[in-house]
Order: structure tokens, then C-alpha cells, then sequence
């Protein structure tokens, strides 16, 4: 959500006000370490920065950062403000109600959300003036670049899929489902968002928009984790790019074809960008997975079959950027640069190896597009530069993870932040060099710095370990906090989700690595076949053999790991992961050979055929078996992976293991940990179930998140120490 725009402080008028002697119900933490091993509640006090955005003159850069509470178990997010060298840094919002996504209006003007509201302020944090008035609906902002008009997020209703209770039943709770995609994430789909655009004057903004999607029962952002990125207003402020799946039901549900729209203000009329006007999609039978039924043709280039989002114009408005995935159905195909040309309707590709993960303009350089983008390649996120030919030039190489990045105003430097596997976001003044030791770095905030400085953390080490395929993978080592030279220590194998996720330099405020660390253990983490960073034919690998040569490369990391690392202690090995790593733990409980003493899985997918179902959005599991498992007898792949389904191999299960899961998990159901547990104790095996009712593919509560931590130690602590 990199927004650079401008505003006039005299169009603004009072409309409300905040009491700035409010007092703030969570702030940062001046937590005291009894000892320096890293403990839950240190790791839930440290603050999280998330949307961060330079000034106009480039002199100041506003940040956001959540804070969390166990005692009140909730958030409070906060807006803060630095120099851009990151001195006078200072919070600036005070009130108890979590003020969110700052963004520069001029050099003397902040907006932010507050209590579903767009406010302004001034750098200092006084003169708050509410601009919106919609009864708390804002659910995200843009204005336009000539400070004429705003893009306003705000759900609503929506019945195609679920459908409304009849009027003379207010209180009825049930729901009548007539088409697939009916939830998502972890809702029920009964209301939708959608982008209005609301005029503003000297009286602030009007109180009535325009829906750009009026009539129109498709979402804009699209769901379950798409925000204001995925919209963008032209230089002239005439025209809007959004993104936007326009399908509903079944259709939505198999497929991931979604497209960049160009909306013109004055016509209101709306231009496709990325298919011919008279494109029309092939007819599919939805049990099996596009790519088996090779409906993806070299005409799928020109078409953008595949996911299409977060447009950003180029400065000159000649151009739009936006992140494009070639082939529908498959959400982890390789995400590419597209730059398409207004004059003409041209596109380009960016050529490049690996995912582009967020990206930015770069000043035009002899009057062609550039940019700067972000992307992962053995294990770390660097930044990249690549020119209008598509040539892509490094400049970081960083054991490190760079999430997100924002040209700041002077078109010189990067504002950007950075993380580890042993240090938490913070926020970077990058100034690209012309080779990699020339960029410049700076960090300019250190938001938990009096936490870190209170931690001892473990060593991280990197080995490339053969595969059994005759290629090598490599594998993060995390030595203990509390090393020492000649003992021996209970590992863990990390095996991650996705599955098409990187394991790379994160910094998890669940798997975190350091917390094991800290815990007394050695953490081997690899990067297996299918996973991002080494390149697409290593990536694609995974779909269609959930129990091959992913399965192998585990294997031989922990086995690399017992044999030639002395610190290991062979006899003491777990195996731990969540989503496709759950998947995998299940499936190392059937074939491990009594390697491991225990196992974790957490939201891990135990019956392949019961999940094909289950699962929101069948496009996944379409692609990852290749087909629904009635159609067992066509596919070597599918049958082979409904073959191997964890469920099937219980009979071979005689180690320990903790299921987790939430029952808001839509993307793998609930009953799926449940029945993990239950076949491991009817079988005898000592078994434990933690099920969340309030939580989701994640755990986000603050208290919910310290029994995490706690019943994953002991579990751990009691079978490998």
C-alpha cells in the first residue's frame, strides 16, 4: 500500500474532534526480561509496524505500529512520525480508539482511519478534523492526486450465494447456501466490498459517493486479503485502475481469473485491460484442474487468464504496472512484472526467475519505464531494479526479508522495511547504488530495539544438503540461544506451508524460530521442492505430488542434520508445521521410521478427499491433485496423491503428536485436526487436541497466542527432553 499523494490544508474544515488527552488503552511496552531467553509475552509485547509512507519534501516518514495486549486481549494501533533519518521520532495519535493507514496529503497534512472515519492532522498531531461522515463505514481510502475526490472502501450487502431470510423472520440464524463460494478465510460471504467515489470540497467530503461497481455483484478488493493496493488513481486524476474477479458461485470458486480495469471518471465507463472486448472464457468442467484439461494456450499471454492486481501508473500516467500470473487456477504460479502501454495497449514482461512480491515506480529514465521491486531467491527477499527491456539489476544481497517499499519524493532514495529469522520489521532509507556494494542502507527505526537489546538469540546457519533427485536444497540451521560447543540438543524439523510459501528471512509472531531457539532447540529448516526462490520448474515440482520428492527433501535435511551436525541430537527429533506443513507432518507419521519422538501439526490437511470438498476455494485443490478424486482412474498424479493421503496411513502411526487447529478455518476445516487426534487415540498414541473457536488459519489473540506457544513448548519439552 505505497500511496504518495497531495492535498490542500485549505479545503479542510472542522467536522469533529478528538480529545488528544484521551488516554491510549495499549501502548508500547516497557516490558522487563526476567532473563534473556525469549518468552512469549516478549515476543506479544513488541510492537509490529506496518504502513509507512514518506512526506511530500521528503523530511518526515509516518509509520503505523500495533500494539498488543494479553491482559485485555485485544490490539490498539497507533500512527507515529520520525525525520527521515530517523530522529524526533515520536508517537503521534493518543486517542483509546486505534487510529490507522497514515498517508501525506501535503507537506503539512496526515489522513488516517479512525473509528471507520477518514481524519486529518497536522506532523505535530494537533488541529484532528474528521473529513468523512458515512456512520463508520470507511474501510479503506485514496484520494486523488488534484485533491478533488476520494476512493472510499465500503461493504455491501450481498445475496448472491447466501440468501436473505425472509423479512418476517429477523431473528432466524440460518443460512440457505445456493452457490459454492458462500465463505471465505473465516466469514460466511453475506456482504462484499466495494469502491465509491466521494466528491471533496471546502466543506470536506460529501457525504454521498458513487459506486464504480454499481450493479455489479463481484467484490473490488478482492477477498480474503486485498486492500486499497489493488486501486489506483491516474496522474491526471481522471481515470482509476482497479482489480477485480468478476465472476460469482462456481466460477469464482475455480478460478483465480482476475483483471486490471481501467474506470474513467467523467464516462463512468470501464475498459478491461487485460482481454479483447470480445473475449470469452473456455467452457471447463470444474472437477478438473485447468491445466489438466489444457485450456491454457500461448494466447493466455495476451488474455491474463491468471491472477491479475495492485496497479500502479507509471509518474508520467503513460503507463500501468501490475503483478500478473500467466495460467487460471493456479495461485502459485509465477508472478510476473506487466507493464502495459495506454497509448497503444502493448504489454511487457518483466523476465525474471522468481516471484515479484511488491513493487514500485523508479524515476523515468530516458523516457522509459523502470521500477523497483522485491523478490525471493535462495531464501532471502532482496531488491531488484529492472528497466523497460526487462533487465533486472540486484541491489541488496541480504540475509534478510524486504517487504515492502515506496519511492520517496526526491526519486533518489527507497523508504522500504526489512526482517530476519532475528529481528523484527523495521523501516530502511535505501539509496540504490550501481552495484550492490554501493546501495546504500540505513535504518532509521528501532521500534523494539529496548526488547532485542534484552534477548539473546541463537545463531543462524545456512547448508546446501543433497536431494535424493540429484539436486541440492538448502536448508536454515538455528543454533539454540543458550549454545555451547560439544552439546548435543533436541531438533526440530520446520516444515512450511503454502506449499508454494518461501522459507526465508521471516519474522513470525507464531513459528518463530528464535522462540525455539530460545526454548533450547535446534531448528533445521529447509527449502524443499516447491518452494519460491529456485525457480519455477523447482516450484511447480510440488503440485500434483504432495508425498514425493518434497517428502524426500525433509528426509534428508533431518538426516543430513542427525549425521554430520555434531550439535544434533539424533535421538531426539521432532517434526513440526502448519497448513501443508500440518499435511506434512501427518504424512511423516506414516513413513518416518521411528525417526521422530514427536510431531505438531497445526491446520494440516489429513483427508485429501474430504478437503478437495471442504476447502472455500476449490481452484487450490483442483490445481495442487489435479482433479476431484472420483476421477481417480485418468490422472497417475491424482490418484497418486489421494493414494497417499496422510488418513490412509494411520496404521503406521506410533509417535506422539498435538493437533491444532481453528474452527474458523475455512481453508482447511476444523475436522480435519479433529480427526487426526482422534484416529491417533483410538489408536493408543498419546495425542492432544488445541482447537481455537474464535480463530481462523491463524491465531491472532493475544491470549490465544500464549497458549499456542506454551501448549507447543510443552508438548515438545515432554517428549524430547
Amino acid at each position: 500500500m505505497k500511496r504518495l499523494i497531495i492535498f490542500a490544508v485549505t479545503v479542510l474544515t472542522v467536522l469533529g474532534s478528538v480529545n488528544a488527552e484521551d488516554n491510549v488503552s495499549i501502548g508500547k511496552s516497557n516490558i522487563k526480561l526476567k532473563s534473556r531467553m525469549m518468552t512469549p509475552e516478549a515476543l506479544w509485547a513488541m510492537g509490529r509496524i506496518s504502513t509507512v509512507e514518506a512526506s511530500p519534501n521528503g523530511q518526515q516518514v509516518i509509520y503505523q505500529v500495533g500494539y498488543y495486549s494479553v491482559k485485555q486481549n485485544k490490539s490498539h494501533q497507533v500512527i507515529c512520525i520520525m525525520d527521515a533519518d530517523g530522529k524526533n521520532n515520536r508517537q503521534l495519535t493518543t486517542s483509546s480508539k486505534s487510529e490507522s493507514d497514515p498517508v501525506w496529503l501535503d507537506a503539512q497534512t496526515i489522513a488516517y482511519l479512525s473509528n471507520g472515519e477518514i481524519w486529518t492532522m497536522r506532523p505535530d498531531g494537533s488541529d484532528r478534523r474528521q473529513l468523512s461522515e458515512t456512520g463508520g463505514k470507511v474501510e479503506g481510502f485514496k484520494f486523488s492526486p488534484d485533491r478533488q475526490k476520494v476512493i472510499i472502501l465500503q461493504s455491501i450487502p450481498f445475496y448472491e450465494v447466501i440468501q436473505k431470510n425472509p423479512d418476517d423472520l429477523p431473528k432466524a440464524t440460518g443460512r440457505r447456501v445456493t452457490d459454492l463460494m458462500y465463505r471465505h478465510w473465516d466469514h460466511y460471504v453475506e456482504s462484499i466490498q466495494h469502491p465509491f467515489i466521494y466528491s471533496v470540497s471546502d466543506k470536506g467530503i460529501a457525504k454521498d459517493g458513487s459506486d464504480i461497481l454499481e450493479g455489479e455483484p463481484f467484490e473490488c478488493p478482492m477477498e480474503p486479503f486485498g486492500g486499497i493496493e489493488q486501486l489506483a488513481w491516474s496522474p491526471d486524476s481522471k481515470t482509476i485502475a482497479y482489480t477485480c474477479r468478476k465472476k460469482t458461485g462456481l466460477e469464482y470458486s475455480i478460478s483465480t481469473d482476475s483483471d486490471i480495469y481501467l474506470y474513467n471518471i467523467g464516462t463512468r465507463e470501464t475498459k478491461n485491460l487485460c482481454k479483447p472486448a470480445n473475449y470469452v472464457a473456455p467452457k471447463v468442467d470444474p472437477t478438473v484442474t485447468l491445466k489438466v484439461q489444457a485450456v491454457n494456450a500461448p494466447e493466455n499471454l495476451k488474455n491474463n487468464v491468471g491472477y491479475d492486481q495492485n496497479p500502479q501508473f507509471s509518474p508520467d500516467g503513460k503507463y500501468i504496472a501490475w503483478q500478473s500470473m500467466e495460467r487460471d487456477g493456479y495461485e502459485a504460479d509465477l508472478n510476473r512484472l506487466c507493464i502495459y502501454t495506454l497509448e497503444d495497449g502493448s504489454k511487457h514482461y518483466v523476465n525474471w526467475k522468481s516471484d515479484v512480491e511488491s513493487f514500485c515506480w523508479a524515476p523515468l529514465k530516458d523516457k522509459q519505464a523502470n521500477l523497483y521491486f522485491i523478490s525471493v531467491w535462495h531464501g532471502c527477499a532482496n531488491m531488484y531494479s529492472c528497466n523497460w527491456k526487462g533487465e533486472v539489476k540486484q541491489l541488496t544481497e541480504d540475509w534478510a526479508d524486504w517487504t515492502s517499499l515506496q519511492l520517496a519524493n526526491d526519486g533518489k532514495r527507497i523508504v522500504a522495511t526489512r526482517q530476519s529469522l532475528s529481528t523484527p520489521t523495521d523501516i530502511y532509507m535505501v539509496t540504490p547504488g550501481k552495484t550492490i556494494e554501493k546501495t546504500k542502507i540505513e535504518q532509521i527505526s528501532f521500534e523494539n530495539k529496548h526488547i532485542l537489546d534484552q534477548l539473546t538469540f541463537g545463531k543462524m546457519e545456512q547448508y546446501w544438503v543433497p536431494t535424493t533427485d540429484g539436486k541440492k536444497e538448502l536448508v536454515w540451521v538455528m543454533l539454540p540461544a543458550n549454545y555451547e560447543e560439544g552439546k548435543k540438543y533436541p531438533t526440530l524439523l520446520f516444515c512450511e506451508g503454502g506449499p508454494q510459501s518461501p522459507v526465508s528471512q521471516f519474522w513470525s509472531y507464531r513459528w518463530n524460530f528464535q522462540m525455539m531457539a530460545a526454548n533450547g532447540y535446534v531448528v533445521v529448516a529447509p527449502n524443499r521442492h516447491g518452494l519460491p526462490g529456485f525457480g519455477q520448474e523447482w516450484k511447480e515440482e510440488i503440485s500434483g505430488d504432495w508425498t514425493g520428492q518434497c517428502m524426500n527433501d525433509y528426509l534428508s535435511a533431518i538426516d543430513f542434520a542427525a549425521d554430520s551436525l555434531p550439535f544434533v541430537d539424533k535421538n531426539r527429533l521432532g517434526a513440526v508445521g502448519a497448513s501443508f506443513g500440518g499435511f506434512s507432518v501427518y504424512y511423516l507419521a506414516g513413513i518416518h521410521e521411528k525417526r521422530f519422538k514427536a510431531f505438531i501439526a497445526h491446520d494440516g490437511a489429513f483427508n485429501l478427499a474430504a478437503m478437495y470438498l471442504e476447502t472455500e476455494e476449490n481452484w487450490f485443490s483442483n490445481w495442487e491433485y489435479d482433479e476431484a478424486y472420483w476421477h481417480r482412474p485418468q490422472m497417475p498424479r491424482a490418484k497418486k496423491t489421494y493414494h497417499d493421503s496422510p488418513h490412509k496411513m494411520v496404521e503406521k502411526w506410533d509417535t506422539p503428536i498435538l493437533c491444532i487447529h481453528g474452527e474458523k478455518d475455512y481453508r482447511i476445516n476444523y475436522t480435519q485436526g479433529m480427526a487426526a487426534f482422534n484416529a491417533a487415540r483410538m489408536k493408543g498414541i498419546p495425542a492432544e487436541f488445541l482447537v481455537f473457536p474464535d480463530e481462523n488459519h491463524w491465531v491472532l489473540k493475544p491470549q490465544n497466542g500464549i497458549l499456542w506457544q506454551r501448549t507447543f513448548f510443552n508438548w515438545l519439552d515432554r517428549w524430547l527432553k
